[in-house]
């Protein structure tokens, strides 16, 4: 058994990925490990073997705290694909080759749904070839698309940012008392866990949004159309969340129907962008009125100065709960997240096979769609409330948040 672990981060970021990495960090080095290591740009850079001794680097307790309330991924990150060991066994040669040169017993990496699909072909190449380095997933996603985990770590962050700027756009959009139109674009291709989170904007001192639009729900821009128009009789003022990756019944995303490109990566993900501003566009057309897009983009997942305590210290735990594991032997896992109860909140982890996660994606429950499908039932509410509680204040210096980086 090798006597040192590393550690990767791969996928989007989220404003609580570094708090997961601390965790693995810091329950490696109390478990014994002589060194932890860090990928520079997830498993594509180790193959280029562009490394970082972390033990050396982030050695004091500011530092670790720093990282804890930084967001972003501090050692990079990337969308590389790993090929089948079957189809390319030199690549997973030269990995392993890397690893056994660092004397690695325990690897980690940090990420979605792709990157459970890396630590599930390297678990089981690992076992084909009788190595003993022990492979770990660490859970993260804003989109909360990960099976048996009851949410993921980042979800709870980019949720409350959500339910903050809803609110905030929601006041802006109703100053006027004229006929207006916003839509506000959410990330989310196949899930709407992110676009459910507008709902959590209603409550005794907001009116909340007029209307949700899920991925999971087939979508008809004319019944759109017709659904503002009916909507707006009512109220002026009409504020909308759609996620980016709403469908049509044909399969086709409604962001298609713009001009905009759309890049695809290694894992055949196509860019989604456009989806609020096509459809304002729209609306305006149809119905004569002032209408606004809103793409909130890649501020969901960095908004470092409204993240969830809740957040931040259940990142920090699933990273302390996989080095713990793969320590006791265990590996091919995934660590995930179970509710206990709602009232008070708690939860405990617990360890999954990662063949039962890499490459499935849990939706949206229908159940917690109302009949209309334009809101959510107060099912969701009661699951997604918890998750947005509390805030760590960032580090402010000069008026700013301090942050830590690889520089």
């Amino acid at each position: 058994m090798g006597r040192n672990a590393i550690v990767g981060q791969s996928g989007g970021p989220t404003s609580v990925i570094n708090s997961s990495l601390a965790g693995v960090l810091q329950a490696c080095q109390m478990r014994g490990a002589e060194h932890v290591y860090g990928m520079l740009h997830g498993v594509e850079g180790l193959l280029s073997e562009k490394i970082v001794d972390l033990s050396s680097r982030l050695g004091s307790a500011l530092e670790i705290e720093l990282l804890k309330r930084t967001p972003s991924s501090y050692l990079g990150s990337c969308r590389y694909k790993l090929p089948d060991f079957a189809e390319d066994p030199a690549v997973y040669e030269k990995l392993f080759g890397i690893l056994d040169k660092l004397d690695i017993g325990y690897f980690f990496y940090i990420g979605g749904n792709d990157s459970m699909d890396t630590i599930c072909k390297l678990s089981d190449y690992a076992r084909l070839t009788g190595s003993s380095i022990k492979f770990m997933g660490v859970p993260k996603t804003i989109d909360n698309d990960l099976m048996l985990t009851d949410h993921t770590p980042g979800y709870g962050s980019a949720a409350k940012y959500i339910g903050v700027v809803m609110k905030e756009i929601i006041r802006d959009a109703t100053v006027y008392g004229n006929n207006y139109v916003t839509i506000v674009e959410i990330m989310g291709r196949n899930a709407g866990w992110l676009t459910a989170a507008a709902a959590l904007a209603r409550g005794e001192d907001c009116e909340g949004v007029n209307m949700i639009c899920l991925p999971e729900v087939p979508f008809n821009v004319e019944r759109f159309i017709d659904k503002v128009e009916r909507m707006q009789r009512e109220s002026p003022s009409v504020v909308i969340a759609v996620s980016e990756g709403v469908k049509l019944e044909d399969g086709r995303y409604v962001c298609e129907l713009s001009d905009d490109a759309h890049f695809v990566d290694a894992f055949g993900h196509k860019s989604l962008t456009g989806t609020a501003r096509y459809l304002s566009n729209q609306v305006a057309k149809k119905l004569k009125t002032k209408t606004r897009s809103v793409e909130l983009s890649t501020l969901q997942r960095c908004a470092g100065h409204v993240s969830s305590r809740t957040d931040i210290t259940e990142a920090y735990q699933v990273g302390g709960a996989a080095a713990k594991a793969a320590f006791e032997g265990y590996t091919g896992m995934m660590v995930g997240l179970k509710r206990i109860s709602n009232d008070p909140y708690q939860s405990t982890t617990e360890l999954h096979d990662i063949h039962k996660v890499a490459n499935l994606e849990k939706k949206v429950p229908m159940e917690w769609v109302n009949a209309y499908h334009t809101d959510m039932t107060a099912e969701f509410l009661s699951y997604a409330r918890p998750l947005i509680q509390a805030e760590l204040t960032p580090i402010f210096i000069e008026g700013l948040p301090r942050h830590i980086y690889f520089k």
